[in-house]
């Protein structure tokens, strides 16, 4: 089947020669020569991907993008911004807004033809990532085909580059669904009046987070940001309620899901009020040792990170590291932490 794009260009010879090239290339192509009339043919076609002309009278391509980022019908749309410009304001803001990539007029045709493959290619990705991880833990062998569900929906998600320490939340947003970490890492804090952070969870690849809001129906009660670079998606809460009522083994997947987090969070508050600095701490680095073990012995975390992991001050931080670092415990390069002795960390007295 052929891959659908629309172009909006109000310029007449640039979008004749854009629908040439793509059409030669075997795509459908869907042409409009302003803001209004493109955003009709996406909702109406549902393309895989969307080119825009950004400086366009009327109503401009920042204006397309927000209006059908806001459409679940059209928010996981690929979108590619066409621009003349190279200032560095204009990229930041389109892809804060949520934009996929830039093409700077003029551009070669084999630029198009390599971004729009892109997209497509890593959307196709994305999906097969997201279907297979829903799919694992849907372990009721209850026979029920939701294969068809997903694949319907799936369609509709869309991931999102951001940046190391870049917000992708913020406490008391309202929950907009539940996000998948495709590839690298989140964290999510609480900060007290006086600035005071306690991390209250960090998410890898393959890891979701922002399920309590999403089944209390509550704004977020943390603040989320990238620990390094991340491609974050974002499932809409919407799509996610009719596959939860769809199909119960999956809504009691998630449930238990939300039942170990709070669990999780309760064991965190008893370390704080009964364990020692030093046990504390071991029982910190831990955790983040076994979330990262599959990858290597070794994670990078800051020491802000880590005061705010386990509700220490950064000069205890320092020197309990310090302390576990000089008895064969770890080895400490910059924000780079190798545990050397998982077993006596793990058996740390009180």
């Amino acid at each position: 089947m052929s891959r659908k794009i629309v172009v909006i260009e109000d310029n007449k010879d640039i979008r004749k020669g854009i629908v040439e090239i793509l059409e030669l290339a075997s795509y459908t192509v869907f042409e409009a020569e302003n803001g209004r009339q493109g955003i009709d043919l996406a909702i109406q076609h549902t393309p895989d991907v969307i080119l825009c002309n950004i400086d366009m009278p009327d109503l401009d391509g920042y204006g397309v993008l927000l209006i059908l980022s806001r459409n679940p019908k059209t928010s996981g749309i690929s979108f590619i911004f066409l621009t003349g410009k190279r200032d560095q304001i204009d990229f930041r803001k389109g892809m804060e807004m949520g934009a996929d990539d830039y093409l700077i007029k003029p551009f070669e045709e084999v630029d198009l033809l390599k971004a729009v493959e892109g997209r497509i290619r890593r959307r196709e990705l994305q999906q097969f990532a997201l279907m297979d991880s829903i799919k694992s833990i849907y372990n009721n062998n209850s026979g029920k085909d939701y294969i068809s569900d997903l694949q319907n929906n799936l369609k509709n998600y869309k991931s999102r580059l951001y940046k190391k320490k870049q917000v992708i939340y913020y406490e008391g947003d309202p929950g907009s669904g539940l996000y998948f970490v495709l590839s690298g890492a989140v964290k999510t804090v609480k900060t007290d009046e006086d600035g005071h952070e306690l991390i209250t969870g960090i998410f890898l690849a393959g890891n979701y987070f922002g399920i309590n809001s999403m089944l209390s129906n509550q704004p977020f009660p943390d603040t989320a940001s990238a620990l390094e670079n991340s491609s974050i998606c974002l499932v809409p809460k919407e799509h996610m309620e009719t596959l939860l009522n769809s199909h119960p083994g999956i809504a009691k997947e998630f449930i238990q899901l939300l039942a170990q987090d709070n669990r999780d969070k309760e064991e965190q508050l008893l370390q704080f009020a009964y364990h020692s600095v030093r046990k504390r701490m071991a029982e910190v680095l831990m955790r983040l040792y076994h979330k990262h073990v599959k990858f290597a012995p070794n994670f990078e975390v800051t020491r802000e990170d880590l005061s705010a992991l386990s509700c220490m001050a950064s000069e205890t931080v320092s020197r309990t590291l310090s302390d576990f670092k000089s008895e064969g415990l770890l080895e400490k390069t910059g924000s780079t932490i190798t545990i050397l002795s998982p077993d006596r960390l793990t058996k740390m007295k009180n």
